[in-house]
This record gives C-alpha cells, sequence and structure tokens, in this order.
C-alpha cells in the first residue's frame, strides 16, 4: 500500500478539529429576540455532547431492577459489594462521583431521562454522533445541524459582542453548522486529550483511515515536542481542570449581556471498551471531571440560572452485559440529563423497558423508549417558545411521529 499523502493543511485542520472536538464551545453569534407575552425573560439554552457513547447504565443504575447485577457483575454498582449510590427515586441511584449533580437534582434544578436514543441503531460513533448532530433518522442525510437551523428560525436580534483573549478555532461541529453565523472558542491552553484517548483514536484512524490516521500521529507528535514531552493532559492541569475550565469560559461568555444565548459545549473521552471502573476508574474519573463542570456552569450562571435549560446528549449508550475486558461495547439506549433553573427537576423520566434477555435491543443494549428529539422538541417549544410545527418541518425534518416530551421546563 503506498504511503499516505499529508499536506501541511491537512495536518493544520486535523489538530485544529481534534483538539476543538475534545472540548470546545461553539455558539450562535447572534442575541435572539424572544417573544414571551408578558414575561421578562432572557433564555439561555446550551446543549453539552459526551463525544464517545457515555454508559447510562454505570451513570444512573437501575438498583430496583432484579436483572441488574447479574448483567453488570462488577460493574453493578449500587448492588452487593461494589459500591453505593445516591438515592434518586427507590429505583434508580445515581453514581457517586457526581455529588454535584446529585445536589441540583435535590433542588429540583436537574432532571434525567433514562433509555432514551436517537433514531441511530448502528453503533457506529461517526454515524451516531453524525445523527445526534444533524438530527435525522440517519447519518448523512444534512450538511446542517439541528441547532443551526434552530437558529435560523429564531427572531433575529443583536450580534454577540467580538470575543477577545480566548483562542478561537474555525472548527465548528455539525450541529451548529449551516447558514445562521456562528462563533467557536477553547481557552488558550487548553489540551483535553489524554495518552488513553489517544491511543484509541489513533488505533481507529489507523482501521478505518490510514491516511487521516497518519495525519493525526504528525499532530499528536507535535503537540508532544510543543510541551516537552508533556502528555497534554498533564499540562493542561489533569481532566477535571480541563472540563472546568471549559465550562467556566462558557458561562462568562453566556452571561454576558452582549453574549451568545444558544451554545453547544462538547467533552470528549467516553469510550470504555476496557477497566471502564465505574465506582473507581476511568468512567468514574471522566463523572467527576463532568460533575465539576456542571458545577462550574452552574455557579457562573447563577444571575441568569432561573432562565437557563442545558441538555446533556451523548451518542448511544452502551451494552447491557459487560464485556471480557471489564468494560462495554458500543450500545443502544442511554441517559440525558437536563440541568438549569428552568428545568422542572427532582425527577427521573424512564419508560423502563427491563433488563430480561428478551427485553433487550437484540438481547444485549439496554432498548430505547424515549426518543432524544422528543426531549429535545419539549425543551425548545416550552423554553424557547419554537412552535411544535416549526420543530417538526425545520429543526428535526422526518420526525412528524415523534411527540415533545411535556413538562421538562418549570
Amino acid at each position: 500500500m503506498d504511503k499516505p499523502y499529508v499536506t501541511d493543511a491537512m495536518l493544520c485542520t486535523s489538530r485544529r478539529t481534534f483538539l476543538a472536538g475534545a472540548g470546545a464551545l461553539t455558539a450562535w453569534a447572534v442575541m435572539p429576540k424572544f417573544a414571551f407575552a408578558g414575561q421578562s425573560r432572557d433564555p439561555r439554552f446550551l446543549t453539552v455532547i459526551l463525544r464517545g457513547a457515555m454508559d447510562g447504565l454505570a451513570v444512573v443504575p437501575p438498583v430496583g431492577d432484579p436483572d441488574y447485577p447479574a448483567l453488570r457483575r462488577d460493574l453493578a454498582i449500587g448492588t452487593g459489594a461494589y459500591g453505593q449510590t445516591q438515592a434518586l427515586d427507590g429505583f434508580f441511584g445515581l453514581n457517586e462521583a457526581m455529588p454535584g449533580l446529585y445536589a441540583l437534582y435535590k433542588k429540583g434544578e436537574a432532571l434525567i431521562v433514562h433509555a432514551a436514543a436517537t433514531a441511530y441503531r448502528d453503533r457506529s460513533h461517526f454515524d451516531g454522533q453524525d445523527v445526534l448532530e444533524s438530527g435525522m433518522v440517519g447519518p448523512k442525510l444534512s450538511e446542517t445541524g439541528w441547532m443551526n437551523r434552530l437558529a435560523a428560525i429564531m427572531p433575529k436580534g443583536d450580534g454577540v459582542r467580538p470575543i477577545s483573549g480566548l483562542a478561537a478555532t474555525p472548527t465548528v461541529p455539525l450541529i451548529l453548522r449551516g447558514e445562521a453565523p456562528t462563533l467557536t472558542w477553547t481557552p488558550p491552553d487548553f489540551k483535553p486529550a489524554g495518552s488513553d484517548t489517544l491511543t484509541r483514536l489513533l488505533a481507529l484512524y489507523d482501521h478505518r483511515d490510514p491516511a487521516m490516521g497518519a495525519v493525526l500521529k504528525a499532530g499528536v507528535t507535535t503537540d508532544m515536542l510543543a510541551g516537552d514531552g508533556q502528555d497534554p493532559m498533564k499540562r493542561a492541569g489533569g481532566l477535571a481542570a480541563s472540563f472546568k475550565q471549559v465550562a467556566a469560559g462558557s458561562a462568562k461568555l453566556l452571561l454576558q449581556e452582549d453574549g451568545p444565548r444558544i451554545a453547544v459545549l462538547s467533552y470528549d473521552g467516553w469510550d470504555t471498551h476496557t477497566n471502564e471502573g465505574a465506582e473507581t476508574g476511568r468512567l468514574s474519573g471522566l463523572l467527576a471531571a463532568l460533575d465539576g463542570a456542571f458545577s462550574a456552569l452552574a455557579d457562573g450562571l447563577q444571575p441568569v440560572w432561573k432562565d437557563t435549560a442545558i441538555v446533556v446528549l451523548t451518542e448511544f449508550g452502551r451494552t447491557a452485559a459487560t464485556n471480557g475486558n471489564d468494560g462495554t461495547d458500543h450500545g443502544t439506549a442511554t441517559t440525558a440529563f437536563l440541568l438549569g433553573g428552568a428545568i422542572k427537576g427532582g425527577r427521573v423520566v424512564a419508560d423502563w423497558p427491563g433488563l430480561k434477555p428478551a427485553q433487550l435491543y437484540q438481547q444485549r443494549d439496554l432498548a430505547p423508549t424515549t426518543d432524544v428529539r422528543a426531549i429535545l422538541k419539549g425543551v425548545l417549544r416550552d423554553h424557547l417558545g419554537v412552535t411544535e410545527p416549526a420543530l417538526t418541518a425545520k429543526v428535526f425534518p422526518d420526525s412528524i411521529g415523534v411527540k415533545p416530551l411535556d413538562g421538562l421546563i418549570a
């Protein structure tokens, strides 16, 4: 096989895409005019994407399901000798790595939707993220994202004040790609990808796209040289510091009187095929870092928290049973979070499908019972005032059979 041809431009684009995708904020560069009759509101809406497929069964374990311990074995936290969980409603628990989220839940400012999924079922990260971000029924059906189409139908207001003191990136994720103008940024010294994430991405690209793998290897080498050979995560102060840094900066921008109102924040690294560690280990560390990011968002947005809605999504879940490497493989349904003072929280919303073999999707995954688009439609209708016909015709085409989930907004 011939050696892949790699140009400097490809290397530059690859590194920018990789660094931005691992942790960055992208926002609509216009402050929309909201029309809420008889109300004085200035709502904020933020989508957080966890790239890599978060294990919803480990984050919000169904401790009341009798089939859960046998399926999960050493990952069955909240049962037997496998650690404790924070009690939610008697049936579900919350991973103890997330005390900040639990505090928001107890205050009625966080809601959990379980057994949720997009319309996608084939378990490819790339295609799964495409569907999550495009809002379509399948991959590669749109070159625009549902948040950009949302922005395009919102009443236009003033432009967002130019941002200074932050490192801008030209990369725009699919979710906000389209005709509506956007801005993107990462903190100047943010290097979020650790060696484990890099190793898995390199292996994936070597298998699926050798040319892109060569580009990524060159980019990683350059990053390591720039940091005197140090792990990029160590240069950034660790996973928790990196997650919190991006969240705090995002909150600062969204809080500004002349700042963005509609934005997306992404975090990479949620693919847990090996040594998942639901109680102590890799996933626990990720959840603790994410919990710190949630707290940073809540603290930073406090002056406008009552008018803030945050939706946290991932492309799909993990297998119901563990694999032979103390991890879980690509699955289907997972967990979504809703945070903010505008959320009618303190609840777990779930049409629980059960974990018996006949109840699992294809006898291996948690079966989806709630469409992610139903969650988003409910939030966008009741928080931003977008009509159901507009949501179905413009924001989420081919979703006429997906009704908005009621009662998500306080």
